[in-house]
């Protein structure tokens, strides 16, 4: 059985079956009433989650030249959203050991040489906690606004017991393909500042989606089980190469997708379907991962107490390899397919960010991977660690 990181990883058949239900208003409110009893705020309902984040500095209208503190290893979304609302990100670099999220100490040295970070932005890389009580300690000290992103990192714990999304000023998420919570697309804002009164859309136009891009996303999860399942037949690559050349396949980095647009009743109704499962999920990614976490070398992971795979929520579990593309062709000859590496160049001047976007390595921990083929991953990449 061929093994993807990607390629509709969250998808099984009742998720495609789930995928032809039409969805109706009632989700869309549904979803924004979850969303606000969970995280305890008023929630906004966008088409990415990056557009849930430009949202949320309009909202706070931060003078022109104010920056935002972020991980210097991140997506490119989260660089180009902020810029998008015409503020500067400042991009923190990790520690040589520590993780993949920056530390309370680096914020701190950040804010003596840069007294115009007005806001910080945590995402608890592949669901691994940051040190969210440091962190908040330094921004209530220096009255900085503090947004949770939550793209990689629904149901995580933080060390002091609460729940990732119930800490900061702002929640953001997205219902992206590949994320927790998969909707194909989709994103979210939940205002927790109760000092922030009378929000609305602050002079800007919400657009609604054009139909082509609906149907797009609504066929992504079928196409994509499609591709996966006849790959070891030879045909898998080439018809995937050829809704990518029709442009029937949802583009995830869309740069379209900076301005604002309406969530679609189906994505609601999709989101819902993942929160309903997410419990389960979350367990079911906690036992892949501590098959890795047992099985390989300890020299290969960035993490190494058992109990972070416990609180986190296990998107992908990363892991440190010299000749990682050499690793990468030995499991391919073996069907395992993880060269869909997520990291981003967009912070040269983050030394350790950089080292460590030329070595990680994420292993797949989604539904589509059982526990035999966790331990068949890590005996793959054992053999080749004795080569």
């Amino acid at each position: 059985m061929n093994i993807f990181n990607s390629l509709g990883s969250n998808y099984d058949l009742s998720y495609i079956l789930k995928s032809f239900s039409k969805g109706n208003s009632a989700d869309h409110k549904n979803l924004e009433k979850l969303l606000e009893q969970r995280y305890g705020g008023k929630a906004f309902l966008f088409y990415k989650g990056r557009e849930a984040l430009t949202f949320a500095f309009k909202i706070l209208n931060l003078a022109d030249d104010s920056r935002v503190a972020i991980n210097g290893f991140t997506c490119i979304a989260v660089f180009n959203a902020i810029r998008k609302a015409g503020l500067e990100p400042v991009c923190l670099d990790l520690e040589k050991i520590g993780g993949l999220n920056f530390t309370s100490e680096t914020l701190n040295k950040a804010l003596k040489s840069n007294k115009k970070i007005k806001a910080v932005v945590v995402q608890n890389t592949f669901g691994y906690p940051c040190d969210i009580e440091k962190i908040e300690q330094i921004c209530r000290e220096h009255k900085l606004f503090l947004i949770e992103d939550l793209a990689h990192c629904v149901g995580t714990r933080y060390g002091d017991g609460r729940e990732a999304g119930t800490v900061g000023d702002f929640v953001v998420l997205s219902f992206s393909q590949d994320k927790i919570i998969d909707a194909v697309s989709g994103g979210a804002l939940v205002v927790r500042n109760k000092k922030i009164s009378n929000i609305q859309y602050p002079g800007v136009i919400v657009r609604h989606l054009e139909g082509v891009v609906r149907m797009r996303d609504r066929i992504y999860p079928l196409e994509t089980f499609k591709i996966r399942t006849t790959y070891k037949f030879g045909l898998g690559k080439p018809y995937h190469f050829l809704l990518k050349r029709l442009n029937l396949l949802s583009d995830v980095m869309n740069d379209s997708f900076y301005e604002y647009y309406s969530l679609p009743n189906w994505h609601a109704g999709m989101a819902l379907y993942q929160f309903e499962l997410l419990e389960k999920q979350r367990l079911d990614r906690r036992k892949i991962a501590k098959i890795y976490f047992s099985s390989l070398p300890k020299r290969l992971l960035i993490y190494e107490k058992k109990d972070l795979y416990d609180r986190s929520s296990n998107l992908r579990l990363p892991i440190m390899v010299e000749d990682r593309q050499n690793l990468l062709s030995s499991l391919k000859k073996n069907g395992i397919y993880l060269s869909d590496i997520w990291y981003t160049d967009v912070a040269p001047e983050c030394a350790n960010a950089v080292a460590v976007s030329k070595k990680i390595l994420t292993l797949p921990a989604h539904i589509n991977v059982s526990e035999q083929n966790a331990k068949r991953i890590s005996d793959l990449i054992n053999q080749w660690a004795k080569e």
